[in-house]
């Protein structure tokens, strides 16, 4: 495997991942932009360039061609990260090598990505509107089905809670009334807009060098007129003087309860390890103690959000058992401030993030993610050189991450029946 990331004029960044071991090319062209009101205009924006271009003006003509090059695809992203909205365009297509009659797959699947994404189905400053309104029935089921999944749509109200006044409060994919105002044109000036000045990373994963990939992009770009910004990947958000606790009712079947913590610390080995021990494993404290031996939950989980400095638990919960299942909460985060964890839970920990890096080149979007967070980070080393960080960690660092967190906020969706 080789890596390597040159940057293009524009602040553009173009990282390619070279394995003999695959078969298919893949590629991802991402464009950063801060969150905000207008997620649901870039989403859009990003969006219907995926499903038709100049050349291939309707979803059946663009399905057709991709079908003909022995079955390639298109699609686009849309994804958040503490601040920052991350829009992608990615595609995928098997490599030269194994065309049956020695077609130029890479250099078609290039002039088809190149084509969507810069001279698109559009005329008079708005995107097709045939090809529009598909893609923003779309959309709107997606947030809908965001909506519909309870348990994400909790995090995603925790989010608002925890990081209200801050761009990271925002859905990353905007709201549903607001997908709903956005129009060809305002999706059109979205798009124009983050041609010019998002942050864009590219990510090339194939078998083999092609150096054509690289140059054709860096040729492309290089015909705007870019402004890239500079985006600030890591923005850790103020802990509330006095936690807050927000409520909502809705028609669900058991409550759920979503605990954000903040934190000031830089250790970020031992705040994912602390996660790890804490609410991330099957053998977990909360898994085993709030669910398991005290059945207080359906789930009790915690995650990171290290571009927030945030550590959040969510859990399924019947409402009668929510103050129980938040004092055991925090009490077995006590637990790990006093120091009340064994090396075992340590070593169940790194065997579970060491599982977890081993995996990392299995498939070409790994990569990408891998190497996409490693950038954000700040530090670009291997999976093996952050596994000999964590194993680094001592117990005392994970005491010192633990004491580190403090209650921000508390979100609770209530059962709307078990209220009346």
């Amino acid at each position: 495997m080789k890596y390597n990331r040159i940057a293009f004029d524009g602040n553009i960044g173009f990282s390619s991942v070279t394995d003999e071991k695959f078969k298919t090319n893949f590629l991802i062209i991402r464009f950063i932009t801060e969150m905000s009101g207008r997620a649901a205009e870039n989403a859009m924006g990003i969006s219907v360039l995926s499903d038709s271009s100049s050349r291939y003006k309707t979803i059946a003509a663009l399905n057709e061609k991709l079908s003909s090059l022995y079955g390639a695809s298109l699609s686009s992203t849309v994804a958040k990260r503490g601040d920052l909205q991350i829009l992608g365009i990615s595609s995928s297509w098997i490599s030269n090598r194994y065309a049956l009659d020695g077609e130029d797959i890479t250099g078609e699947m290039l002039d088809i990505v190149c084509g969507c994404l810069f001279e698109p189905n559009a005329a008079d400053g708005k995107f097709c509107e045939d090809v529009f309104k598909i893609t923003k029935k779309d959309l709107l089921d997606k947030i809908d089905a965001e909506i519909n999944n309870k348990r994400g749509y909790a995090v995603s109200r925790a989010y608002e809670t925890a990081f209200r006044g801050e761009p990271a409060e925002n859905p990353r994919s905007g709201t549903r009334e607001a997908a709903e105002r956005v129009t060809p044109e305002s999706a059109y000036r979205a798009y124009t807009e983050l041609l010019e000045k998002a942050q864009v990373e590219i990510f090339y994963i194939a078998p083999e060098e092609n150096p054509h990939v690289e140059s054709r992009l860096r040729e492309e770009f290089a015909k705007l007129r870019r402004c890239g910004q500079e985006c600030r990947f890591n923005a850790p958000s103020p802990l509330k003087s006095v936690p807050e606790r927000a409520s909502e009712e809705f028609d669900v079947r058991q409550s759920k309860m979503v605990l954000t913590f903040k934190t000031a610390t830089d250790d970020r080995c031992a705040l994912k390890l602390l996660s790890m021990i804490y609410g991330e494993t099957p053998v977990s404290k909360l898994f085993m103690n709030v669910r398991e031996k005290m059945s207080l939950c359906y789930y009790c989980a915690s995650r990171t959000i290290f571009a927030k400095g945030a550590l959040m638990v969510d859990c399924g919960v019947e409402k009668e058992n929510i103050e129980k299942a938040e004092a055991e909460i925090l009490r077995q985060l006590d637990e790990i401030k006093n120091g009340s964890f064994t090396d075992e839970e340590i070593e169940s920990a790194l065997l579970s993030l060491e599982n977890a890096a081993s995996s990392v080149g299995d498939t070409p979007s790994s990569y990408v993610s891998w190497y996409f967070e490693r950038f954000c980070e700040g530090n670009i080393i291997t999976p093996q050189q952050l596994m000999d960080e964590y194993k680094a960690v001592t117990r005392e660092r994970i005491v010192e991450a633990a004491k580190s967190l403090a209650l921000d906020s508390v979100y609770l969706m209530l059962n709307k029946e078990v209220q009346e």
